[in-house]
């Protein structure tokens, strides 16, 4: 267990230290200033330019700078946006939980829906309720997140007037900033007619969660399908049969347990699909998260917000890839001896 550990950290730092330094490189790289990528801020002076290059290190050494770079990462110093002028730390820390809202309620209504289905469709397949299923995932998947979400603001917003079409809450309701998560928020505020304004954030959550949740709930379905059709084919689950045990209980003791370990290497895989579509939705929703901020960020050439924003995110998902993957490695230890060579 310790050398698995020992790997997977040093896979995390070894791949964290990478963006890191492609992040840093990018000052470099973008067009412009470099002193206006790293700081944000436009000298107007000659005195204000050698005190931001002082402050910056950019008189000194690559190293130095570099240096410096991981002190200000560390220390929450990330610099300012070359257009709004206010600090990217405090705007990462507004947008981004407001992404993780959508991803995390995405992911659980994903595995609700999917798992139980993808169950069911295991246990009778090539049933008539198998066929439905496969069907549900084939269609759900095949659909590109945009298109889907401009579809469900046509129907149910603009059409049906049943739920709103952008935002995360009505402006009539002044919700305090305390996590980022709206519904928790809220919860926590002693704003005046609480209750209402947990039940409009509720209806404008609806409709982006929806448009991302559907292709990964597809994927589930069909992942789980198979996992539970490979599983109830193994010459174990026929000697409990012969053993006068019923498909009830063969599935809920033996055949449930095993089937839901490959299951958690694929939240893993998903992790990085329902970010991606989050950024896209929030675009179409005018969702303020991280992704609708990027693309305001890449629009304007606000590149200390594009270099900041993309490291911020990579990371996230590098990280949080790399511990479900431990994690799911420490349940089934025997996957070890037959992936090795994948780590």
């Amino acid at each position: 267990m310790i050398n698995l550990l020992m790997r997977y950290v040093n896979l995390l730092v070894l791949t964290v230290s990478v963006l890191v330094i492609f992040s840093f490189s990018l000052a470099y790289l973008f067009p412009g200033d470099t002193l206006t990528n790293i700081s944000g801020i436009v000298p107007e002076t000659d005195a204000q330019r050698a005190a931001l290059e002082e402050a910056f290190k950019l008189n000194s050494s690559i190293f130095a700078q570099f240096w410096h770079y991981l002190e200000n990462l560390v220390s929450g110093n990330w610099g300012v946006s070359f257009t709004s002028q206010v600090g990217l730390f405090e705007q990462i820390s507004i947008a981004f939980p407001a992404s993780m809202e959508l991803t995390i309620y995405a992911l659980l209504v994903s595995i609700v829906v999917g798992i139980p289905l993808g169950f069911i469709g295991g246990i009778w397949h090539h049933k008539p309720f198998d066929f439905g299923v496969v069907s549900f995932s084939i269609v759900s998947y095949s659909f590109p997140v945009f298109w889907l979400a401009l579809i469900f603001i046509t129907i149910f917003s603009l059409q049906l007037g049943l739920l709103p079409l952008s935002g995360r809450v009505n402006l009539l309701y002044d919700v305090p900033h305390s996590s980022g998560f709206i519904l928790w928020d809220i919860w926590q505020s002693d704003i005046p007619n609480k209750y209402d304004a947990f039940i409009d954030a509720i209806r404008h959550l609806i409709l982006p969660t929806a448009s991302i949740a559907l292709v990964t709930t597809a994927i589930f379905i069909r992942f789980t399908r198979r996992a539970i059709m490979d599983e109830m084919e193994k010459g174990y689950i026929d000697a409990a049969k012969s053993r006068g045990f019923t498909t009830k209980q063969i599935f809920f003791k033996h055949g449930l347990r095993n089937a839901l370990v490959p299951i958690l290497p694929l939240m893993a895989m998903q992790v990085s699909t329902l970010i991606t579509n989050a950024m896209v939705v929030e675009t179409i929703f005018s969702w303020p998260g991280i992704g609708n901020w990027l693309i305001q960020a890449i629009y304007q050439r606000d590149y200390p917000a594009i270099r900041i924003g993309m490291l911020v995110v990579s990371v996230f998902v590098v990280t949080l890839t790399i511990t479900i993957e431990f994690i799911s490695r420490a349940i089934d230890p025997a996957r070890d001896k037959f992936e090795r060579a994948t780590i």
